[in-house]
């Protein structure tokens, strides 16, 4: 199979052209399990098929699997990379890209570079879900607001207060109190218990917060059927959109990753897009044996 090694602020997948690569659908979660391990494949944060699309209204369908081998439904990050790669690989020449996944589709704006290679992406990533229901969240008491902001929850024998929205895929933001150090907290404890707590009923990605000032905030994210990540875009928005719900930043927020930052901005009508930007880049290129 013919891949290409991409990260965006090092959130890394492997990224394969589905036009060319004829893989059976029942093999491709077994696949992703194996290029995704760190020792024994190529290494990454999952695995992506960028297919070809029988819809003159979309450019490519964005087809992702986690590390785990499990179906996600967005990434950010991944559909910068996707945009890039299409356009470096001269699969198309439009600057204005529709990149659908899992049935939902977003708009990307390319910048190009002086190489003509894709140096940035702005991806509309659409209006954020707050409604409980489509999140999902299920806690009592809460079933039928109209949003989980601030709201106090119990989990690993800790009360933390939650933030939740959707970007195609479930978040939850929690702002850490002054006195906890982003930089030591123990995420690889606290993160499976968010990710597999029962209000969860899809699971969730959980970004732990830092706030620096009205545009700045650090981010550690605890990616569902990955880990921590150095980068999540979704996580990035939905941190954004947090951010502003709780009166905690302005309406553009440089989101810091371990990997670089992605900067995105939402103007707070519930109705309106999240946009984001920021880097994707080619790692390497090669062929692995399945």
């Amino acid at each position: 199979m013919l891949f290409t090694k991409m990260h965006g602020c090092g959130n890394d997948y492997v990224y394969v052209d589905g036009s060319k690569e004829k893989i059976p659908q029942e093999k491709k979660s077994e696949i992703a399990r194996f290029v995704s391990d760190r020792h024994f494949g190529i290494g990454s944060d999952g695995l992506i098929f960028i297919n070809p699309v029988d819809d003159d209204s979309i450019d490519f369908e964005m087809e992702m699997y986690n590390a785990d081998g499990s179906r996600s439904e967005m990434c950010g990050n991944g559909i910068r990379c996707v945009a890039k790669y299409v356009y470096d690989n001269n699969l198309t020449d439009k600057k204005k890209l529709v990149i659908v996944s899992a049935g939902k589709k977003k708009y990307i704006d390319l910048e190009i570079g002086d190489d003509n290679k894709v140096a940035s992406v702005k991806v509309d990533m659409g209006a954020p879900i707050l409604t409980p229901s489509l999140v999902p969240v299920k806690i009592n008491g809460f079933l039928d607001a109209d949003a989980i902001v601030d709201t106090p929850v119990t989990i690993a024998d800790k009360e933390w207060r939650i933030t939740c929205v959707s970007m195609g895929n479930p978040h939850t933001v929690v702002f850490l109190p002054e006195d906890e150090d982003l930089s030591t907290f123990d995420i690889e404890k606290i993160g499976p218990k968010f990710e597999n707590n029962e209000i969860f009923p899809n699971r969730t990605n959980t970004e732990f917060v830092k706030i620096d000032d009205r545009g700045n905030v650090h981010m550690r994210v605890w990616e569902r059927g990955t880990g921590e990540t150095l980068a999540c875009g979704t996580g990035c928005c939905a941190t954004t959109v947090a951010c502003i719900l709780n009166g905690l930043t302005d309406d553009k927020v440089a989101v810091h990753v371990l990997g670089g930052i992605v900067t995105c901005s939402w103007d707070g009508n519930p109705e309106s897009s999240v946009i984001m930007e920021g880097p994707a880049t080619t790692v390497f290129t090669g062929e692995i044996n399945l």
